[in-house]
């Protein structure tokens, strides 16, 4: 691995570790995550490998995304405070993103350190074209677990905005 790509992967495990402490969300809490990812997307993703299963391989590991980010999303509190909505990532809010996140980085150093040839078996075995459906698929993965945890953060959020007074009319003037 790189010297980018370990800064890069250990920068998406620890956003999470940035929401233990409670604070606010704001514009930031979805422009950090979202910037980090596409910059990542960016950076790896040159094309969707369509040939042979590498759609199926993509959508599986998009799909263990959406679950992950929903959960982590679900998983987060969310709660109002003077008129603003404050977050805390709880407990298995944080292990669901650092499993999301690290197994796209454990995959990478298991595959540079002697899972290569399982890989290449496991993908002739499969119909999986190549590395870049590999790479494609990790990348898509992480994409769609930060994307999605933030739309359910958002979602959730709105139901905890504080409702502005509806002012009364004086109706005996």
């Amino acid at each position: 691995m790189t010297t980018t790509e370990w800064i890069t992967d250990i920068a998406l495990i620890l956003i999470v570790f940035r929401q233990l402490r409670e604070g606010r969300l704001d514009l930031k809490s979805f422009l950090i995550p979202l910037g980090i990812v596409a910059f990542v997307a960016y950076s790896y993703l040159d094309t969707i490998p369509t040939a042979g299963n590498d759609l199926a391989l993509i959508a599986v590991l998009v799909g263990a995304g959406a679950a992950l980010g929903i959960a982590g999303g679900v998983y987060t509190r969310i709660r109002t405070v003077d008129g603003h909505v404050l977050i805390k990532a709880g407990v298995v809010s944080a292990v669901l993103w650092v499993v999301g996140m690290g197994a796209r980085m454990g995959f990478q150093l298991w595959v540079e350190h002697g899972g290569g040839a399982d890989v290449a078996r496991f993908s002739v075995t499969h119909q999986i074209t190549g590395d870049k459906a590999w790479v494609a698929a990790f990348v898509l993965m992480a994409v769609t677990e930060v994307v999605t945890r933030l739309a359910t953060i958002f979602i959730r959020s709105r139901t905890h905005t504080v409702a502005r007074p509806v002012p009364v009319l004086d109706r005996t003037a």
